[in-house]
């Protein structure tokens, strides 16, 4: 059975594959198309899918995967260990980590070329002008002589791969090639400008990381501008804390700037339309404006005097009380199919004090009339939207005309809507009032704070906005997808640590184990060394959970995590059938390959941790909110659960942001470090993917 061809995804050919079919002398065509993972096809219609399938095939096949089984496991770490190489932050982690490695080490694996060192050499190749940087520098000398032995020695055919990785696309893309119509090198200038009236949340990452996109690929600039024409909504709460997720998100921006500097020459702008007669003062109330605006019905102030209009204009600016009764409108087209184009109001009454410029102003332009303005003023040339605004974007270019400023391009994209997920900043901040959160950080908020403490790294929702593109198909996207990259990215390193639920937890008692406890230093993660080293006390006596002391039998060999077999005595019971202690011996020699049950335990020592372990779940209750309905009916009741546990005592050096694996509980963030033994460490639970 001879492989026919091998597929894979056009934006993301998978070098380490490629290099691998090249040096085993493997002679077959590629083929791009639309799957999401590279496979083989063979001579008799059968497939093979996923990279790391792939290479261990070429591997055994074509003598690459070691001479005997130890360097075939080994082979195995190196291939789940090729994955940080794209990691973000943890790159020179990575780096050093193999740099430490090769210090007596030619190659990776055994004394001949393996799949291993092909698919680090393709990693590190991929990464492009990162590695490159390295590779001059002289800070991992060993790592770059592997290299560069790698390189000599199959140099031909592994340029051929490197020609391939410079076709790609940049791992950091959005996606394949997007094309801005209208775009131009050098001169692409676009605008990302949130509301301060909450914290950015996943939707609007889309959004700026778009802008992103675009700045960078045209060698533009995105700016930031703060569209704060509502006082009742708006702080400087929300300007400071939106200005740390946008540098959270890693978005480079020319300059800031705020609507609210335009208001001058937007009320100089909004008279001036009175003036020429193309807007006007109306006092309708709103409700019979809104329906008459749905009717085509014009308003009975529509043929005012100009006169007329610039009396309660006045009114307007001084905030009488003729003048909160009234808007100003723009005098489009009541007629036009398009209801955005009947007459919007350009400017309301409001007496509150602005935010940042305090009670100068007591009218505020809307944003249908202040963002056309803007946008042109600031020398946008493409302002990007969701496709929801879709049929205000009529509107937008009227206005523009209306104002006589240069026309900016609009491109539009989707939305980006979460599952069981609400995105309305007035939703949200109910839920802040109402204390049903601690706050626009808490975990279960779809904030980019939120998302970010409950243990998202960045470069998981950046991989995950650029696996959508700028589609602008509406999609009801699931939470596990993202989840699943952010597993990916954490697994390869985070630390190993252990704990033991703390309510009826059970004592087992190994006649045989040591009647001094002594320690052992053993590796946090053992495949990354970068993940440091951990003190383990063995005693006589250890700690398990109530849940596997009721798993296990009399004369049952179980396995004791990290320490070895033990073979189960006696087991004792109270009256409502909770197992009260275990008694057995050590067996050592038993294969942990045989036993049934991995038991996680912790030493009976004073020196352990009080740990709550914190799990959430979703706001709501329901995948998606019609419009329609009222959010209030589908409140989750039960959104935080807490749970107390015992952890090893190395987990007192924990520090907030620390990302973490619970042997057989999945993977938490420190949200608070150990301070004092009676104030437990806190932990988040953090989703792995798989929905419960």
């Amino acid at each position: 059975m001879e492989i026919k061809q091998l597929s894979f995804p056009s934006d993301s050919p998978p070098l380490c594959v490629i290099a691998a079919v090249k040096v085993a002398g493997i002679s077959i065509p590629t083929v791009t198309c639309s799957t999401s993972t590279p496979f083989f096809l063979f001579s008799n219609g059968e497939k093979l899918h996923g990279t790391f399938v792939l290479l261990r095939y070429i591997g055994r096949t074509a003598h690459l995967y070691g001479y005997n089984e130890y360097e075939a496991g080994k082979i195995d770490e190196w291939l789940e260990f090729s994955s940080i190489l794209s990691s973000g932050p943890e790159f020179e982690k990575a780096c050093a980590s193999l740099d430490k490695y090769l210090e007596v080490r030619t190659l990776l694996v055994g004394h001949s070329v393996s799949i291993a060192d092909i698919t680090i050499w393709s990693g590190l190749t991929a990464t492009g002008k990162r590695w490159e940087s390295l590779r001059k520098s002289k800070k991992y000398q060993n790592l770059v002589r592997w290299f560069n032995s790698i390189s000599a020695e199959h140099g031909d055919l592994l340029n051929e791969v490197t020609a391939t990785g410079k076709k790609a696309p940049a791992k950091e893309q959005l996606g394949p090639e997007i094309d801005l119509p209208g775009a131009e090198k050098g001169k692409v200038r676009g605008r990302f400008a949130p509301e301060p009236s909450g914290y950015l949340h996943i939707g609007h990452a889309k959004a700026g990381l778009l802008n992103k996109y675009f700045a960078e690929k045209y060698e533009g600039e995105v700016i930031v501008r703060f569209d704060d024409t509502n006082p009742d909504k708006e702080s400087n709460e929300f300007v400071e804390n939106i200005i740390k997720d946008i540098e959270t998100l890693g978005i480079k921006y020319s300059e800031i700037t705020y609507t609210s500097n335009y208001f001058p020459e937007l009320i100089e702008m909004a008279e001036n339309m009175i003036r020429q007669g193309k807007a006007y003062v109306d006092d309708t109330p709103r409700e019979d404006m809104k329906k008459e605006r749905m009717e085509g019905i014009e308003s009975k102030r529509r043929r005012n005097s100009v006169d007329e209009n610039l009396k309660l204009w006045k009114e307007m600016i001084l905030g009488s009380e003729r003048g909160l009764q009234c808007c100003l409108r723009g005098k489009l087209d009541m007629q036009d199919p398009n209801k955005s184009l009947r007459d919007p109001v350009y400017y309301r009454c409001n007496p509150k004090p602005h935010h940042r410029i305090g009670a100068k102003y007591k009218i505020y332009p809307t944003y249908d009339f202040a963002c056309p303005y803007v946008d042109a003023k600031e020398g946008i040339t493409h302002a990007l939207r969701s496709s929801e605004y879709h049929d205000r974007n009529a509107q937008y270019h009227r206005i523009q005309e209306e104002m006589g400023v240069k026309k900016v391009l609009i491109y539009e994209f989707s939305r980006l809507n979460m599952v069981y997920t609400l995105l309305s900043k007035r939703k949200l901040l109910w839920f802040v009032q109402n204390g049903k959160v601690d706050g626009w950080d808490d975990p279960r908020f779809p904030t980019v704070q939120g998302i970010v403490r409950r243990g998202l790294k960045i470069e998981a929702l950046i991989q995950f906005i650029v696996e959508q593109g700028a589609s602008k198909n509406q999609n009801l996207m699931e939470w596990d997808k993202l989840w699943s990259i952010n597993k990916r990215i954490i697994d390869p390193v985070c630390p190993r640590h252990t704990a033991v639920v703390e309510e009826l937890r059970v004592l087992f008692t190994l006649t045989n184990g040591p009647d001094e406890p002594f320690v052992r230093i053993s590796k946090k993660h053992k495949k990354y060394d970068g993940a440091g080293e951990k003190a383990t006390t063995y005693t006589k006596s250890v700690w398990i959970d109530h849940a596997d002391a009721l798993s296990v039998s009399v004369d049952e060999e179980v396995t004791l995590m990290d320490w070895g077999n033990a073979i189960v005595k006696e087991i004792q019971k109270d009256q409502d059938g909770n197992v009260t202690r275990i008694t057995g011996t050590l067996h050592l020699e038993g294969s942990v390959k045989s036993t049934k049950l991995k038991l996680t335990w912790l030493p009976e020592i004073s020196e352990l941790v009080s740990l709550s372990l914190m799990e959430f779940d979703y706001l709501i209750t329901k995948k998606k909110l019609e419009e329609d309905e009222d959010f209030l009916d589908v409140l989750n009741p039960c959104t935080k659960k807490e749970t107390a546990a015992l952890g090893d005592a190395n987990m007192r050096n924990l520090k907030r942001g620390d990302v973490l694996q619970l042997e057989r509980k999945g993977y938490f963030i420190c949200d608070a470090p150990f301070i004092r033994a009676s104030k437990p460490i806190v932990l988040f639970s953090i989703p792995d993917g798989r929905s419960k």
